[in-house]
């Protein structure tokens, strides 16, 4: 490592612990957290002026997990740990419907609005437990985070529980990829088989059926075999998606005593979605590419979304951690530069979420039903740790 590459990773290690600490997490405490029913807001505007008092269940295990996991590893915040615990209190208390299926949407007291067949807001509730479970010591959470991830599983494998959104039949990378980040954090205050049976299976069929060397891609669906839908649909790319794997499955090699192999196939996938992902032209990762190369359909297809940015930033440093390659931070500064040049606010804090393919803001909301406090605090934990990791073994 050079001199001027250490100090790159030391500016980058200080500065988004400070931005972390100094910009998010008092953004989100201070205009988001519902101190009157529990759990927290995510329809802020520009200013954080709250726009709509609908809360996305996905939100109160993302923030519940984010506050814990900033909890554990960046300061033991006292106001963090009770955040974490109003969310998950809130899921509790609200957001589990009869059948054992949680809701997507319930109003500011916790009345149901609507319900979807996903199982990603158990995904984000055990997500929480977990981490909570870590920063207290509590087996009871560890119990619940448990509980949690198996009824995922029950819900998944029961034929008919989760309506299927089409009629064509096949596999789903979200959840596949999804699944080995939940099972790798409930497995840290946890163990049971289903866990590591979760997590082999998950790697096994990322690379089984929805890798494929032909296009150089990571694809969305597959029919049941693994092969191509020969559709607009099926044809999807969603590079930002296909780099959050790579690094799941790096954080997966890293728990499995640095498994050569697993490391070989999250590097391929990097490489391949940066490739597709990164715009030549103004920089930045867009949403969605054809492997064909024919016109997406999605009508954000050219945009820039800032979890992709996000996500970009922690691959790339962890991609530089296991090779110490100098191509992936590279590649680092030129997603890092990107993001901070178009997305930071600095004049009200936090970071707009949706742009125009040249960088240019589309709407200027922080928050909405998806968009909140966790794609941008976790990769500015993930990425401190990273560069402190990187920093302490040179």
């Amino acid at each position: 490592m050079t001199t001027e590459e250490r100090k790159y990773l030391e500016w980058c290690s200080a500065h988004y612990r400070d931005e972390l600490t100094s910009d998010i997490m008092p953004f989100w405490l201070q205009n988001g957290l519902d101190k009157t029913n529990g759990g927290v807001y995510t329809c802020l505007d520009r200013q954080g002026v709250l726009m709509d008092t609908t809360k996305s269940v996905w939100f109160q295990g993302r923030y519940g997990f984010i506050c814990a996991y900033a909890y554990n590893h960046i300061e033991p915040n006292a106001d963090w740990l009770q955040a974490s615990k109003s969310c998950i209190d809130f899921i509790e208390a609200h957001c589990i419907d009869t059948d054992g299926h949680m809701f997507f949407t319930v109003t500011a007291e916790g009345h149901p609005v609507q319900k979807r067949r996903y199982v990603f807001s158990e995904c984000f509730a055990a997500m929480a437990m977990a981490e909570y479970a870590q920063a207290t010591g509590s087996r009871t959470y560890a119990e619940k985070a448990l509980d949690v991830f198996l009824n995922i599983r029950r819900m998944l494998a029961t034929p008919g529980f989760l309506e299927p959104k089409t009629t064509v039949k096949g596999h789903s990378h979200s959840i596949t990829m999804m699944l080995i980040n939940v099972a790798v954090i409930v497995k840290q205050v946890i163990a049971h088989p289903a866990l590591d049976e979760q997590i082999r299976l998950s790697l096994d069929n990322i690379e089984r059926y929805f890798l494929h060397p032909e296009y150089k891609a990571l694809l969305e669906s597959v029919d049941p075999e693994g092969g191509l839908i020969d559709t607009i649909a099926g044809r999807t790319i969603n590079p930002g998606h296909c780099i959050e794997t790579a690094w799941f499955i790096l954080e997966a090699a890293a728990r499995a005593g640095e498994d050569d192999h697993l490391k070989e196939l999250a590097l391929q996938i990097f490489d391949w979605s940066f490739e597709w992902g990164w715009d030549k032209t103004y920089g930045g990762i867009i949403n969605f590419r054809d492997c064909k190369n024919f016109p997406p359909q999605d009508y954000s297809q050219d945009m820039k979304f800032w979890w992709p940015q996000c996500e970009t930033i922690i691959a790339s440093l962890y991609a530089y951690k296991v090779t110490r390659d100098r191509k992936y931070l590279r590649i680092h500064r030129m997603a890092n530069e990107w993001a901070y040049a178009h997305l930071k606010d600095n004049e009200y804090g936090e970071w707009y979420g949706y742009l125009h393919r040249d960088g240019t803001v589309a709407q200027d909301a922080k928050g909405n039903i998806f968009k909140g406090p966790f794609h941008i605090p976790r990769m500015l934990i993930k990425s401190h740790l990273l560069c402190e990791e990187i920093l302490s073994t040179e």
